[in-house]
């Protein structure tokens, strides 16, 4: 019989989202431990070593590491000596006639389009305008915490001087980014509608053409919003977050996977690592359908979790090339980021359309001097799984994957030393998500993406984070949820307005499951 410990809360899931609630929460004063099933945290945005090399778990960009954003304020206070760069462009769109750079300079990369062939420059400045406005007022949201849902008072306040900038958001609502295009007169100019469905593939999970608008409009911003690499690894930040909350005196434990939660006289026991936990309060970062499986459940019983499950099962998992490849061909020194688009009139999804991250010249991830290249592309699972044979599917995709990169970024295959696959398969294995899920819902337009602002329970004193809740998807938007349902079970005790992350104060927090 293991041991038995009580604290005031336990979180399940080392994802960025995990990390920010068990942070918040010890910040706060609350005694917390934060269980995560591998032997490192991040989980989907992680760093991991295979073959003598480190490689990003994902083809991702982070943002929100600017100065004064988010993460950047996470890195400032728990890891300052974390290198931060900023690579300029920060994307490149290759298709084919179609080279785009993206610079961090959002109205460079307007001017950029206006001077393409054909481009109806009046109406693309129109349109980017719009878009501005709506991401602009959006994005404050991102950057100051308390402007998010719920409220106080003060929160309030500062949200009323922002209004202006949301005051276009209701003729939007409800209605896909491609109804904005058509407004704007821009459906045929084929440039912009491949630069939109590849930025809204990679942060909304879905093309322009069913994307939300204002979820849409507000990812195009992505780039431009502290758009960054965190130099040896976004893992290292995971890792610096996972100490901090050690530092506030919570407890982490690596290689840690939870194996029952269960109800017991109003409190939550968690068997994990031969030992008990118990607490009133349970957060898990992980997905819907995990968390049912945790609690031995069945479909049905608990109607949340569920109808959570449903959008998430009707979304995306990923396939995968790690490469090491020869220093000498990759022309630019710094951490970059490559998206191809094979064919643009095929959904951009099994190898048709790759999102590649590549290593620094000065990171040292491998041991013979190569440079890591990580490359996913989205893979739909419920085609997947009414495969009769998935492997098949899989090496078809692989396949397709290595002739996108071969036509379009020859330069990475060209100085190719070895190569690792993952799967659907490889990602339920090592992140234990259900089918290899990864992604979150996707956004596709609807009036439900707004029903799911304020925190709710699935269980008494039972909440999830990560991106199948608000605000969904990316490092950033889930550790942004996370900190704020930490600040939400806190409620009720003051912290200082002067803040993001207050300090632990002397009295023990009110709970509020």
């Amino acid at each position: 019989m293991g041991s038995e410990t009580d604290v005031d809360a336990v979180v399940i899931g080392a994802g960025f989202g995990g990390l920010g609630a068990a942070l918040r929460l010890a910040e706060g004063g609350a005694s917390v431990v934060l269980c995560e099933a591998l032997a490192y945290p991040g989980g989907c945005a992680s760093t991991f070593q295979r073959r003598g090399a480190r490689y990003e778990t994902g083809a991702t960009l982070f943002s929100g590491l600017g100065e004064g954003q988010f993460l950047r304020q996470l890195r400032d206070r728990y890891a300052p000596e974390l290198r931060l760069d900023f690579p300029d462009p920060v994307v490149e769109l290759r298709a084919p006639g179609l080279t785009l750079p993206i610079p961090k300079d959002r109205d460079k990369l307007i001017d950029a389009l206006c001077a393409l062939p054909g481009a109806p420059q009046a109406r693309l400045r129109a349109f980017f305008a719009e878009q501005g406005r709506v991401a602009a007022g959006l994005w404050d949201l991102f950057n100051d915490p308390a402007l998010l849902p719920p409220w106080d008072l003060g929160g309030l306040a500062r949200l009323a001087t922002k209004a202006p900038g949301l005051l276009g958001l209701p003729r939007l609502m409800g209605r896909p980014l491609a109804a904005a295009v058509r407004r704007h007169g821009l459906e045929g100019f084929e440039p912009l509608r491949i630069y939109l469905d590849a930025v809204c593939q990679i942060t909304v999970q879905t093309s322009s053409a069913e994307a939300e608008a204002p979820f849409a409009m507000a990812a195009m911003d992505y780039y431009f919003q502290g758009a960054g690499h965190v130099h040896g690894g976004i893992g290292q930040l995971a890792w610096a977050l996972a100490r901090g909350v050690e530092s506030q005196g919570g407890r982490f434990y690596s290689a840690c996977r939870a194996k029952s939660l269960r109800r017991e006289s109003g409190r939550w026991a968690v068997e994990a690592r031969g030992e008990t936990f118990r607490a009133p309060l349970v957060i898990t970062n992980l997905l819907p359908q995990d968390t049912r499986a945790l609690l031995g459940a069945a479909p049905g019983a608990i109607p949340h979790l569920d109808s959570l499950a449903e959008a998430v099962a009707g979304g995306w998992s990923a396939a995968m090339l790690y490469l090491r490849v020869d220093p000498a061909v990759c022309p630019r020194p710094e951490a970059h980021h490559v998206e191809l688009v094979m064919d643009p009139s095929r959904p951009f999804s099994h190898g048709n359309h790759l999102f590649c991250s590549v290593s620094a010249a000065d990171e040292d991830r491998a041991e013979d001097g190569a440079r890591t290249v990580t490359i996913s592309t989205h893979v739909s699972m419920p085609e997947l799984l009414a495969e009769a044979d998935q492997g098949a599917k899989m090496r078809q995709v692989h396949e397709a994957m290595r002739q996108t990169l071969g036509s379009l970024a020859p330069e990475l295959r060209a100085g190719q030393r070895d190569e690792m696959t993952a799967s659907p398969r490889t990602w339920r294995r090592f992140t234990r998500r259900s089918e290899g899920l990864v992604g979150g819902a996707p956004r596709t337009a609807g009036l439900r993406h707004y029903t799911g602002f304020w925190p709710r329970a699935v269980a008494p004193g039972l909440y999830l984070v990560g991106d199948s809740v608000f605000p969904g998807q990316s490092a950033l938007a889930t550790a942004l949820g996370g900190h704020k349902l930490g600040a939400y079970l806190l409620r009720g005790r003051p912290s200082p307005r002067a803040s993001l992350m207050p300090r632990p104060a002397d009295v023990p927090p009110r709970l509020a499951p």
